[in-house]
């Protein structure tokens, strides 16, 4: 067997949450419609209970982003990387912002575009995680 070491950890960490984080929204966005229809109280309770997740699942999220790049030594990076690296934190920043806007905006429109934004932004952050991973 391969012996753990602490960056396969914190790369498992980091997918983990990025997984809870992503997935959750995905699947939410499938099913709302259908409850916003049969049972629109349900989706209040399914909302509070994803936060109670995915919120923790985001900070670990940046904790072990952080915690990789500490130790990765940027210097000796190209400017291609160093670009997409960028990118990847701006999505990173705007998925929270709008996911910010979605769960605590009251009109139907800061909460589908924020909803909207906020899945796709987290999206193209972890195609930006992916095409770091595949140089680093």
């Amino acid at each position: 067997m391969i012996h753990p070491t602490l960056s396969s950890l914190r790369t498992f960490l980091h997918l983990l949450a990025i997984s809870i984080w992503l997935g959750g929204q995905i699947v939410l966005a499938g099913v709302v419609p259908s409850l916003r229809r049969s049972n629109p109280d349900a989706l209040t309770n399914i909302a509070k209970g994803y936060a109670k997740i995915a919120w923790p699942a985001m900070f670990v999220i940046v904790l072990t982003g952080v915690w990789g790049l500490s130790e990765t030594n940027v210097g000796e990076r190209s400017s291609a990387y160093m670009f997409t690296l960028a990118l990847k934190m701006l999505l990173v920043a705007s998925a929270v912002t709008a996911t910010l806007i979605h769960s605590y905006g009251t009109s139907k429109l800061s909460k589908g575009l924020g909803g909207a934004i906020g899945l796709l932004a987290t999206l193209f952050a972890a195609y930006c995680g992916v095409l770091l991973a595949h140089v680093g």
